[in-house]
């Protein structure tokens, strides 16, 4: 079938727009180098995850987790749910484990009980990370305090200390798309 004019001009300046979205961007992550991320890519960064692919992903990069009431239930506030977590949220945090080489355990996801908003627990942006001097030390000394307790990443992903824990907002993974390319 033949597409009509009208729609085949429609379709190239489509095309020419999608090719100038497909433009890369370079992020770069403290310790991890540069990575190449496209702006294409930027939008499947966002897809939601359930617990299990969550927890699939943080297990095979050694990121561990704890929950107070000992479950995974989304809408109950002393557990612990990935539940329709960010992939880039998930993606941040192993950066920040590569990054770091600290130990990462998480103590809080997307779980009831948190802040609203739109960059909230809830909505899948933030982790509470548990503290240790390693994770400390690292935010404090690679990452710029914008006051008030918070600590900003060069990639823009806040970190905020909450005295026994840092609430961490991943607006994106922090340049994790592509290992570091040398030239040779």
């Amino acid at each position: 079938m033949k597409t009509p004019h009208r729609f085949r001009s429609t379709r190239t300046r489509l095309g020419a727009a999608a090719v100038a979205v497909g433009a890369t961007l370079v992020l770069a992550a403290p310790g991890v180098g540069y990575a190449a991320q496209s702006a294409q890519a930027d939008v499947s960064v966002q897809a939601k995850l359930t617990h299990s692919q969550a927890t699939a992903k943080f297990k095979a990069n050694g990121i561990t987790w704890s929950s107070s009431g000992g479950c995974s239930n989304r809408n109950r506030s002393n557990c612990t749910s990935f539940d329709k977590i960010n992939s880039s949220t998930v993606n941040g945090v192993i950066t920040l484990k590569k990054a770091s080489r600290c130990a990462i355990r998480l103590t809080g996801g997307t779980e009831t009980g948190h802040a609203s908003g739109t960059y909230s627990h809830w909505n899948g942006y933030k982790v509470d990370i548990g503290m240790t001097s390693c994770v400390t030390s690292y935010v404090k000394k690679h990452f710029s305090s914008i006051g008030g307790s918070k600590w900003k990443s060069g990639s823009g992903n806040v970190y905020y200390y909450e005295g026994n824990h840092w609430d961490v907002t991943f607006y994106n993974c922090g340049g994790c798309l592509a290992p570091s390319r040398t030239a040779g």
